[in-house]
């Protein structure tokens, strides 16, 4: 029974989402794709937005990071 639980911890570890070399945030597992949770002030603007994949996510951060957006 612990091994499920292991195996399920990995399954929903976060996983950071870097721009130019910073770390801005994580995406964790969420309604069949990803929810990026922001943890710099240049990524706020994208927090809590759902992506289909981790790829996705990070193309949109890196873009509103380098673009300067604001929420």
């Amino acid at each position: 029974m612990q091994e499920n639980s292991l195996n399920r911890a990995e399954r929903l570890r976060p996983i950071v989402i870097e721009v130019a070399g910073e770390p801005q945030g994580v995406v964790v597992p969420a309604d069949g794709g990803y929810k990026f949770l922001a943890v710099k002030l240049p990524a706020f603007v994208m927090d809590g937005h759902h992506f289909p994949s981790i790829e996705t996510a990070h193309l949109a951060v890196s873009r509103a990071v380098e673009s300067g957006e604001t929420a």
